[in-house]
């Protein structure tokens, strides 16, 4: 299992919808990473931008980086323990990013507790892919209890069916719910599950959160949710 590298829109934020333009969010195979002190972007770079109309920002990858050894020893970890039942992906500097299939996110999720650290999860979000008709769920984990993990995010990702007719709860848009795994789950999964109809089963308290009991619309965070009138 190798490390790869590179920039994932849909591991920041709390909860996110990304184009499918975006290749499913998964990171570009070019092995790239910002670092604090390379800001500055030639005008060769720049114009390579300008004519594939990449938008510039100050953490715009434009030069190839080997992944730092800090975030290469938890990534080799992981990848020694799981092999195949994981992709490993370095985003950039104090962001790793784990998928593995749902059947497998409950173990990937207590060795990442148990064996790095990680004590908790900071925020659930929940991505649409109509065409692929794939929802994939994304925890990101923190630590409060190990300071050399202050300013590292870990973010664990799997994809559920997507259906295209939903009906929250009794579909099959589930998955395993990670709450004991992660006491602070409990509200974000409650939040997508409403938002994005995926099922936590094991959940102690799958009720909706922000919606009215008797919500009769698709989940609003799916891209084909109108609003009605507009």
């Amino acid at each position: 299992m190798h490390v790869t590298s590179g920039k994932n829109q849909a591991d920041e934020g709390c909860i996110a919808m990304s184009s499918e333009n975006e290749k499913d969010g998964q990171p570009s195979e070019t092995a790239v990473a910002s670092s604090e002190d390379d800001k500055s972007i030639s005008k060769d770079e720049t114009k390579s931008h300008e004519e594939k109309s990449t938008a510039l920002s100050s953490d715009t990858p434009v030069s190839q980086r080997p992944v730092p050894q800090f975030e290469k020893s938890i990534s080799d970890k992981i990848a020694s323990k799981f092999g195949s039942k994981v992709s490993v992906d370095y985003v950039r500097a104090n962001r790793i990013r784990v998928s593995t299939k749902k059947e497998d996110i409950s173990d990937v999720a207590y060795f990442i507790r148990d064996e790095l650290g990680y004590d908790h999860a900071e925020s659930v979000s929940g991505v649409d892919y109509p065409d692929s008709k794939e929802i994939e769920v994304v925890y990101h984990l923190g630590s409060y209890t190990d300071e050399k993990l202050a300013t590292q995010v870990l973010t664990l990702a799997t994809r559920v069916p997507r259906e295209e007719i939903p009906n929250p709860g009794k579909d099959s848009s589930r998955m395993t719910s990670l709450r004991e795994v992660f006491y602070s789950v409990e509200f974000h999964e409650r939040e997508c599950f409403e938002m994005f109809g995926v099922y936590f089963e094991g959940h102690p308290d799958n009720r909706r959160l922000l919606l009215p009991e008797d919500w009769a619309d698709i989940p609003p965070f799916r891209k084909d949710f109108k609003i009605k009138g507009r």
